[in-house]
């Protein structure tokens, strides 16, 4: 059963948690019991996909699902993950961006759109996925959903504060998909879904769903992705993994957390975070105090009021607590440049400003003494801020396939004020009486 962080809406089986995105109540879903496991239990697995089977099995038992999670996890997770050395380092670079849109958010896209497609009858009325972007997760979310009968997908993201491929590949898809350029943050756009996914009235003619990080069905398959890293290593070196995750709604960083917590053989987990200080503040020892987003070189981490923390708060109530499980650095845009430009002169390796955060932090912390071996979660593959890197390495960075296709296609969006009587007026042209 998954319950709400507030309390105060009703317990519900899996197939309704995924398909609501949020609780009546307006929290966040959550395990109400997260299954142990022993690391033993996945030393011979040999895929992410069959990982995340047996992992995710506890959480499908007695689902209209469970029979469908092995068909799920092969649908979802059928490209690498692979965990790359670096060269001349005891630390690795989690490669998360070899999906369709080039970035780690197809992982949890992919997997929520396998269960829904499973789970909405060809009787039921078309849903809407209506998602807040700060970057990736919107073309994630469309590439998932794209053509697939009964969904619509509503994209929000924050105009002029996306990269332009970014833009491009959100605008790029048509057919069910529409793309909106909201004249705001990435704060603004999420403000706008969650008032449109707790207003009942609009529900009732325009049922809405989530696919943003708040939704179960996201955070769960991210578990997945640590589980297999963690687990291979272990198997090739006998130790624990220690991760350095960039992040800005905190979804990723959640699901390490949660993976550890079942057993998994995941070690210490550092927050790298931008310019916007709200998570570093907080593990500092102040309030957690949401603010305004500033605009940075990692832009799919501009978010001044991280939902997923509502997750963290539920599961480790004590602060104190929560603190010492948890580290948060902050890096500047010079940091991140010079990261992306050093780690290029060093390895002769491209990367995103996200992945190069992340690296920043890790020099950091070696650089503190901090002993064990280290991951660095990349998120995005660099060609997708080609603005940014290019410039910084003096060199292009060759397109991944997919993303060469992607900007071949003519892109547009619709621009939105930020106000959600135009976005629900949006939403209701979906589906007109």
């Amino acid at each position: 059963m998954f319950v709400s962080t507030r309390g105060e809406a009703p317990a519900v089986g899996l197939a309704t948690a995924l398909l609501a995105g949020i609780a009546p109540d307006g929290g966040l879903y959550m395990p109400a019991a997260l299954p142990r496991f022993d690391p033993a239990d996945f030393m011979d697995s040999g895929s992410l996909a069959e990982t995340s089977r047996r992992l995710l099995l506890p959480f499908f038992a007695g689902s209209p699902l469970e029979s469908e999670l092995p068909s799920i996890c092969a649908a979802a997770f059928d490209f690498p993950t692979p965990l790359v050395p670096i060269a001349g380092s005891p630390d690795f670079v989690l490669e998360l961006f070899h999906g369709p849109t080039c970035a780690f958010k197809d992982i949890g896209a992919r997997f929520l759109a396998q269960c829904m497609q499973r789970l909405r009858g060809s009787d039921s009325p078309p849903l809407t996925i209506l998602v807040a972007t700060s970057g990736d997760t919107g073309a994630a979310v469309a590439a998932a959903f794209h053509d697939l009968a009964g969904f619509h997908v509503a994209i929000l993201y924050p105009d002029g504060r996306v990269s332009p491929r970014q833009a491009h590949q959100l605008g790029c898809f048509g057919g069910n998909v529409r793309s909106h350029a909201v004249a705001g943050s990435f704060d603004d756009c999420q403000a706008l879904a969650k008032q449109a996914l707790a207003d009942q009235d609009l529900q009732r003619s325009v049922p809405l769903s989530s696919a943003n990080s708040i939704s179960l069905g996201r955070l769960l398959p991210q578990m997945a992705y640590y589980a297999h890293a963690a687990i291979e290593h272990l198997r090739e070196r006998g130790t624990t993994l220690d991760f350095v995750v960039p992040t800005g709604n905190l979804g990723n960083a959640m699901a390490a957390v949660l993976a550890r917590k079942m057993g998994l053989p995941v070690g210490r987990i550092v927050l790298a975070t931008n310019a916007n200080m709200t998570l570093p503040d907080f593990f500092a020892g102040g309030a957690f105090e949401p603010r305004r987003s500033v605009a940075t070189l990692a832009n799919a981490m501009d978010v001044g009021a991280p939902s997923n923390f509502e997750r963290l708060r539920w599961l480790y109530p004590d602060s104190d607590f929560l603190r010492s499980e948890l580290r948060a650095c902050a890096v500047s845009d010079s940091m991140i440049a010079a990261a992306i430009a050093g780690e290029y002169k060093r390895q002769g390796r491209a990367f995103c400003p996200h992945t190069a955060t992340a690296l920043h932090v890790l020099a950091q912390l070696r650089a503190g003494g901090e002993a064990g071996n280290w991951a660095v979660v990349s998120t995005a593959h660099p060609a997708k801020f080609d603005s940014v890197v290019e410039p910084l390495v003096g060199a292009p960075v060759e397109l991944p396939p997919a993303l060469s296709a992607m900007l071949a296609r003519p892109s547009s969006a619709e621009p939105l004020a930020a106000d959600y009587a135009r976005l629900r007026g949006r939403l209701s042209s979906l589906h007109p009486n």
